[in-house]
């Protein structure tokens, strides 16, 4: 099972990076946790400067954007491969 986590703190920008990634896993029928992570002191555990962050099984694969569903799509992709 993948672990994605959202870092921010709850903005519609979070909101939407979440429900970007929601749609990746649903599209591509995966078991994945999603997790909306808030704590500043957590966030800065990526280095993340800049929110929203995406974190796909502890990598950061985004910061500071909204990111399409394609991208998510084939981080997911590639972290499946991975595993």
């Amino acid at each position: 099972m993948l672990t994605i986590k959202v870092l921010g703190p709850g903005c519609p920008n979070c909101r939407k990076v979440e429900s970007t990634a929601k749609g990746a896993v649903d599209s591509l029928d995966v078991d994945a946790e999603i997790i909306k992570i808030t704590d500043y002191g957590e966030i800065m555990s990526y280095n993340v400067l800049s929110t929203p962050g995406l974190v796909i099984n502890e990598n950061l694969v985004s910061a500071g954007r909204i990111p399409s569903q394609s991208e998510v799509t084939t981080w997911v992709v590639d972290a499946l491969e991975a595993a």
